[in-house]
């Protein structure tokens, strides 16, 4: 049971694309794939699936639960600060997602992706794998809504982690902005510069590189 769609493509193993972090001054971008089985029954609910951005944490958590349990395939990825400064964040995010594609125990036959680009996926048998870019996917597809909850997820623990890994982290406020660019955190760089985690390509970070 969910008001989304399951599949663009019910013919053939469609596997759902999503990312999160790439708006982010720190860190690894991450993204997300994942693949629906064809025969949920009717009665399974499945309503708390849709964007991450409209979920809680709790929720989030629920969430994966029940892709842990329906999902037919899923994977995570990610790239790091270093990749997103020598190729940009555009080309690390489509690094990520083909990663998370590589690491599917099933082969996807059809991709769907939220937002307007995304690079051409090469299979294991080097065959160029069909896509859609799909404007606000993670509000239409099951498989996209779950793939935006599992990327935004790992994403922000690890961001924590990362935050509670030295004291010297305190300042920039990581474990309440996950590393987007409020006011505490632009200040904090503006006061202290930037750590060896931060994109040195990225904004305001370009100043302390």
């Amino acid at each position: 049971m969910t008001t989304l769609d399951f599949f663009y493509n019910p013919e053939d193993i469609e596997a759902g694309i999503d990312e999160a972090g790439r708006g982010c001054l720190v860190g690894r971008v991450y993204a997300a794939a994942v693949i629906w089985p064809k025969n949920i029954e009717d009665d399974v609910d499945l309503s708390i699936i849709k964007d991450s951005k409209k979920l809680s944490k709790k929720k989030r958590t629920q969430a994966i639960k029940l892709i842990d349990k329906y999902a037919l395939a899923y994977n995570v990825a990610w790239e790091d600060e270093k990749t997103i400064d020598e190729i940009n964040i555009l080309q690390a995010t489509y690094c990520a997602m083909h990663k998370a594609l590589d690491g599917l125990s099933i082969e996807p036959e059809h991709i769907i992706i939220d937002g307007p680009h995304f690079k051409p996926y090469i299979n294991k048998e080097v065959d160029f794998v069909p896509h859609k870019c799909i404007k606000k996917g993670d509000n239409k597809y099951i498989s996209i809504a779950a793939a935006s909850i599992l990327a935004k997820e790992y994403r922000d623990n690890y961001i924590v982690e990362l935050f509670n890994s030295d004291p010297k982290f305190k300042p920039y406020e990581w474990d309440n902005n996950k590393s987007y660019g409020t006011k505490a955190h632009l200040a904090a760089i503006q006061k202290y510069g930037i750590t060896k985690y931060h994109r040195k390509s990225f904004g305001i970070c370009k100043k302390f590189s």
